[in-house]
């Protein structure tokens, strides 16, 4: 990536969350769901999220929505 590309990803989620999402990007993804799961971490979402499970004490169902997603629409090898 760029210079200036990962100053913007340092900017709010921080230098651990930009390695995260340079990782991620070097994994393929198995299908849709791995795609979405992605999508949220780098756009903040899946944060938002966790937040809210600890206040409400119940689980989101990300996992079994994932691989219930990676079933139905896998992606070609």
């Amino acid at each position: 990536m760029r210079e200036i590309d990962k100053e913007i990803w340092n900017g709010p989620w921080g230098r651990s969350s930009y390695n995260e999402m340079e990782a991620q990007e070097k994994e393929k993804s198995k299908g849709l769901g791995d795609t979405v799961e992605k999508f949220t971490k780098m756009t903040g979402i899946k944060k938002i999220v966790e937040a809210i499970e600890i206040e409400t004490g119940g689980g989101c169902g990300c996992d079994k929505r994932k691989d219930k997603l990676n079933e139905m629409f896998p992606y070609k090898k």
